[in-house]
């Protein structure tokens, strides 16, 4: 199936606020309490800040159907020099700076900050996780062939089965860090995951 990715503020300047907040309320997760308040409560606001920008995937049809979302942030984060194959070192060290002090990588790159799939049962159809994680990917890819990067990190809860999700998609483990106060999970406890893109 093919989808449609929308920006989230491109929409708020076509549709309005009031009819954009309408189709958001719609989205439903309930497997992933902070997604759903998420796009429902502060995407909109984080978006007009470019704090982070929000994109709705819909199904292409003739009724299009909100399925997914996912929103990027630019983030700076650490990666210990003993969390990655030598491999891996060698290639994000021409994207980094390093803390000879610490053993650190200091890195700034994309955060998919959220991805969700909408579990609306009013829907007709509906994304595979892995088809959602491959539209942001290329999405960050895009941005990446405009200012340079080559890699891209999530966090995600310390959950095996999220773990395998990722993994799938040769995302690798770097560090893990607390929740902040402000986000909502059951996890105290996040995993941080990156990906180097080869082409």
């Amino acid at each position: 199936m093919d989808y449609i990715e929308l920006n989230l503020l491109e929409m708020l300047d076509t549709y309005g606020e009031d009819k954009l907040q309408a189709v958001l309320s719609c989205f439903i997760c309930p497997q992933n309490t902070d997604v759903e308040n998420f796009i429902q409560s502060k995407a909109i606001t984080f978006a007009r800040q470019r704090l982070a920008m929000t994109y709705l995937i819909y199904s292409a049809m003739d009724n299009p159907e909100l399925v997914g979302y996912f929103t990027l942030a630019n983030k700076f984060v650490s990666i210990d020099g003993n969390a990655l194959s030598k491999t891996l070192q060698k290639r994000i060290s021409k994207f980094s700076q390093y803390d000879k002090e610490f053993d650190r990588f200091l890195v700034s790159m994309p955060l998919i900050a959220q991805l969700g799939r909408n579990f609306n049962p009013s829907l007709l159809t509906s994304i595979p996780g892995q088809d959602l994680l491959a539209i942001a990917c290329r999405k960050v890819q895009e941005a990446q062939f405009i200012i340079g990067g080559k890699a891209v990190y999530i966090e995600c809860a310390s959950n095996p089965k999220l773990f395998d999700f990722y993994s799938a998609s040769q995302f690798v483990q770097f560090g893990q860090r607390e929740r902040d106060t402000d986000e909502i999970e059951e996890s105290p406890i996040l995993v941080q995951m990156l990906k180097y893109f080869r082409d």
